[in-house]
């Protein structure tokens, strides 16, 4: 477990502010993107995670980053608004992505985690408490 928490930033374009144009019933829609940021913590674990878990994380980033939420999203709890946890399982295990959708102008990934609770269903404290710490210090860092 991690005591301090140090925030690097990584930033991930390939998504970043691109519109796309599209039709829907014959008018013109224009979809507005944001960037995905990353804590590099955040990607470095999140690199480790299973190809079927990484596409489908980062499908549900794209879905977010159009300023909607996908299927298998879902607010984290103790959080407030804003703070999404994105749930995967792969094979029997579960997986977890949590990002930020209200600081700055980008969406941001704060953390990413093999869960393995000890406790039933719910999230482990340590992770909880990092992410705590990761918001922390980027809202900090944004300032």
């Amino acid at each position: 477990m991690e005591n301090r928490v140090a925030v690097t930033v990584f930033s991930c374009v390939p998504l970043s502010d691109m519109t796309t144009m599209g039709r829907i019933g014959g008018r013109a829609l224009e979809i507005k993107r944001r960037s995905i940021s990353w804590i590099k913590a955040a990607r470095g674990d999140f690199d480790a995670f299973p190809e079927p878990a990484r596409v489908e994380a980062l499908r549900a980033l794209a879905v977010a980053a159009e300023g909607r939420m996908a299927d298998n999203v879902k607010p984290l709890k103790g959080f407030g608004g804003g703070v999404m946890e994105i749930v995967l399982r792969q094979r029997g295990d579960a997986f977890r992505v949590v990002y930020a959708v209200q600081i700055g102008d980008d969406l941001w990934v704060v953390h990413a985690f093999h869960k393995k609770s000890k406790h039933g269903i719910g999230t482990p404290k340590h992770e909880i408490d990092l992410v705590h710490d990761r918001l922390k210090r980027l809202k900090e860092m944004l300032r």
